[in-house]
Formats: C-alpha cells, sequence, structure tokens
C-alpha cells in the first residue's frame, strides 16, 4: 500500500485492492452458464490460478443468485478442505437449509441422507452447494458428491454443485480415474484480463483517482501499456503499480513514465514455480503423480536438473495439459 504523502502527490484516494471488481465478459459468461446449469442437477467447476479473483467472483455470484430467489444457496465454510469429506458437505447442507434453531443431523448414515432428501424437496426449488477451494477436495469426496446429487434427484429435489478452485481441479477431474465424475461436469476457465487488461487499468486509476482526474497525468499510456502485456490478474498489478509511483515520487517524475515501470518490474514474477503454483501445483503436489522426489521437482524448477530428466518431466507434465 502506497504511503499517505505519494498518495497526495498522485491525487490517488484508495488502495488498488479496494477497487472493486471489474467485470469481463469471461465473467459474465460463465455466470449464465452457472446459473443455466443450477436448476437441473449439474455438477459445475470453475477453474482459474491462484489471483484471479475467483472468490470474489464467487462470492458475488452466489449473491446475485440469491437475491433472484430462484435457487436456494448453500455453501461449504470448511477451512482445511484436505480433509473435507462428503459428511462435512451434507452437514453444510443442513446448517444451511434447515430453519430449525438448533440443527439436528442424523449420526446415521442411512437416516442423515434420507432426513437431507426430504429437506431438499421440502423447499420446493433447486438447491446449489458452492465450494471453494475444491482443488484440494479428495477423490472419493468428488465421486460421493455425484452419488449425493443423484440420492438427492431420486427423491425428487434437484442439487447442483458448484466447485471452485485452481486449474489441477480441472486437470484431476481429467484424469481417467476421475472419468465418471469428469464426463458428467461442465468445466468453466475463469481467466486472467487477457485482453481486458488495459481496460482493467484504466479502470483501476480511475477508481483509485480522485474525481474527474486526468490519469494520462499520474502515470503514461505507454506505462500502462508494458504493465497490460506483461500481467493479467488484479494482485500481478498491485504491487507494480505501488513500486513504480514509489520510484515517481523518489525522482519527481510526474506522471510516471513507461521506463519506470520498466525497471520496477520484478524479473521473476512469472518464472516456472510461481506459474505452477497459481495453478494449485507445489513441488509436493507435484512429486507423486510424476514418480519423483520433492527435491527432484524442486531442481526441476531452478533449471538444475540434468537435460534428459528435464524433458521427460516436461512431457508427462504437458500430458496432462500442466501450462509450462
Amino acid at each position: 500500500m502506497l504511503n499517505a504523502e505519494i498518495m497526495v502527490q498522485y491525487g490517488l484516494v484508495k488502495d488498488w485492492r479496494s477497487a472493486g471488481f471489474y467485470e469481463t465478459e469471461n465473467h459474465r459468461q460463465i455466470g449464465r452458464a452457472v446459473r443455466a446449469g443450477l436448476g437441473s442437477g449439474r455438477l459445475i467447476a470453475i477453474t482459474g490460478p491462484s489471483g484471479v479473483g475467483k472468490t470474489v467472483f464467487l462470492h458475488r455470484l452466489q449473491d446475485e443468485i440469491a437475491s433472484e430467489n430462484k435457487v436456494t444457496v448453500a455453501e461449504s465454510l470448511s477451512v482445511d478442505t484436505h480433509r473435507t469429506t462428503v459428511p462435512t458437505l451434507i452437514a453444510a447442507l443442513f446448517y444451511d437449509l434447515s430453519r430449525e434453531k438448533e440443527v439436528k443431523i442424523p449420526s446415521q448414515g442411512e437416516k442423515r441422507e434420507r432426513e437431507l432428501r426430504k429437506l431438499v424437496l421440502r423447499f420446493g426449488k433447486p438447491v446449489a452447494l458452492f465450494i471453494d477451494e475444491a482443488h484440494d477436495l479428495h477423490g472419493t469426496t468428488l465421486n460421493g458428491l455425484k452419488r449425493l446429487m443423484e440420492v438427492i434427484a431420486r427423491g425428487g429435489g434437484s442439487l447442483s454443485v458448484v466447485l471452485i478452485g485452481h486449474p489441477k481441479l480441472r486437470n484431476d477431474l481429467r484424469r481417467p480415474s476421475m472419468e465418471e465424475i469428469g464426463h458428467r461436469t461442465d468445466i468453466l476457465s475463469f481467466e486472467g484480463f487477457g485482453e481486458d487488461a488495459r481496460g482493467y487499468l484504466d479502470w483501476l486509476l480511475g477508481e483509485c483517482s480522485e474525481a474527474d482526474t486526468d490519469v494520462d497525468a499520474l502515470i503514461e499510456p505507454a506505462a500502462l501499456d508494458v504493465m497490460a502485456m506483461r500481467l493479467n490478474t488484479p494482485p500481478q498489478f498491485a504491487e507494480p503499480l505501488n513500486r513504480a509511483f514509489e520510484a515517481g515520487f523518489r525522482t519527481g517524475q510526474k506522471p510516471v513514465t513507461a521506463e519506470i515501470v520498466t525497471a520496477t518490474l520484478a524479473p521473476d514474477f512469472d518464472d516456472l514455480e510461481l506459474r505452477l503454483t497459481r495453478q494449485g501445483y507445489s513441488p509436493k503436489v507435484l512429486a507423486d503423480p510424476f514418480h519423483a522426489k520433492p527435491s527432484e521437482i524442486r531442481r526441476f524448477l531452478s533449471g538444475q536438473l540434468d537435460a534428459g530428466r528435464t524433458r521427460e518431466l516436461a512431457d508427462r507434465m504437458r500430458a496432462v495439459r500442466l501450462a509450462l
């Protein structure tokens, strides 16, 4: 965050992270696709890299769907998604659907599912369960969700599940071992700004500066062009903007120039390890499916592994659609 003196110098009145949500056509398309699937008991996966704005989008979408009052919205609040099981998610449905002050969830499995089926049917409209950080869910949990949706449908109700997670979720659902559930899942890609990056920067500067401010007087259009070509998500823009305005303030430069922006952009912001981390793949996560030790994966990521093994791992990763 910029200090007050710098913000006054450049007429900035708000931190970049407080600007709000910038909606692109990709976001609108995903919103329409989710709404279309909720009434028919669909399993939907929204996947995108870390920092792209999935969680903010998810909360907006949940609020909008709830206000339309055509679908009952439920969500899992479980923090440790690694250990989240189907009974945990069933409990989330009981808590959000029950009208009782003291929610009573049967401990016996058969009775629990039958009571949930009655609860869903009592609402008389489709139910949608939203699960964030779903890339951490175990495969057995994902398969159990499919079975739960079938149980609800068999009782005359409608349960849709919306999974939100890193691209790892998409890749996991496409694995042969997940074929049964993967073929039944609508996978939607939540993308970065892409061609909308320049428009986002204009919007962001306008939102965070004083009314009627000429943005070109704060930072040169060419400087914003440099950022738009290299960056793609809100967090990626925030810190470089801070560094550029700090450098401009130190040198008395207003507007901030393209040269300042180029000099302050971190050279390693998009190295291989960071790209894979944003997709949900840490060295530990990568090790098991590729039959490698975490230390070997770290050498691969840092370019210190021998050429033959590097090619072998790279080919395997590309085969499962990792973006290297």
